[in-house]
C-alpha cells in the first residue's frame, strides 16, 4: 500500500525545513522500489514565498488534501503568524488523528502544539525557540542539544538541516534501514562541516 505523505508550506516557510526533508523522501519515491507518494499542500495551492526568497509551488490546497499516512510541517519566521491560523489550525489537528506519524522541523513545533498533536507531549524544535515553547507551557517537555525526539507517532526535530536526519530515520521506520541507507548514499547525505574541523596550517 502506497504510504502518503505530505509537507506543508506556508507563506514564509524557513527553506530547508521543508525542501531538505522533500529531497530525501522524493529520491526514496523516485529511486527506490519504496510505495511513496510525497506532496506538498497549502491554505490553498500555488506558489509560495519562503522565507528567504525562494518560491516553491504547493501542489494542492487543504480543501483537496487526502487524508495522510505523514504530515510534515516545517517552520520559519512564517510560523508565528501561522499559530493564528485556526482553519489551517484545525486542519492539521483533522489529518493529524488519521496519520501514521506526524512530524515538524524546526518551529513547525510552534503549529503543532497550537493545533493540539504535540501538546503534552515530548518535543524539540530550533534552538532560539527552546525556552519560548517552554515557557508557554503546552508540551511535556522541551529537549534541546538533540536532532530529533520521537513521543508515539510524533516526531519532532531541531532547527533547518537536522529534518533531513528526521526523514531518513522516518524512512527506516516506514520501509527499512536498508532502503534510508540506500537514500542516505543516494543524495550523499555524509555531514562534515567545515568550520568544526582545524584546517590550519601548523607553524613551520
Amino acid at each position: 500500500m502506497t504510504v502518503t505523505l505530505g509537507i506543508l508550506l506556508f507563506d514564509a516557510v524557513e527553506e530547508l525545513d521543508a525542501v531538505g526533508p522533500w529531497e530525501v523522501l522524493r529520491y526514496a519515491e523516485l529511486n527506490t522500489e519504496a510505495p511513496l507518494r510525497v506532496m506538498t499542500i497549502a491554505e490553498a495551492a500555488g506558489e509560495i514565498a519562503c522565507a528567504k526568497g525562494l518560491r516553491l509551488q504547493a501542489e494542492r490546497g487543504i480543501a483537496e488534501a487526502p487524508q495522510l499516512d505523514v504530515l510534515l510541517v516545517p517552520g520559519g519566521r512564517g510560523s508565528r503568524r501561522q499559530v493564528e491560523n485556526e482553519r489551517l489550525l484545525s486542519w492539521i489537528a483533522a489529518q493529524a488523528e488519521g496519520c501514521r506519524w506526524v512530524t515538524s522541523v524546526c518551529t513547525g513545533a510552534r503549529l503543532l502544539l497550537a493545533a493540539g498533536p504535540a501538546r503534552g507531549k515530548r518535543i524539540t524544535t530550533y534552538y532560539g525557540a527552546v525556552e519560548e515553547l517552554r515557557a508557554g507551557g503546552l508540551a511535556a517537555e522541551v529537549l534541546e542539544g538533540v536532532r530529533f525526539v520521537r513521543d508515539g507517532k510524533l516526531v519532532t526535530s531541531a532547527g533547518v538541516s537536522a529534518g533531513i536526519d528526521m526523514s531518513l530515520w522516518l524512512l527506516g521506520q516506514l520501509f527499512s534501514p536498508a532502503l534510508a541507507r540506500e537514500v542516505q548514499q543516494g543524495i550523499e547525505y555524509f555531514p562534515a562541516p567545515p568550520y568544526t574541523a582545524e584546517t590550519e596550517q601548523p607553524a613551520a
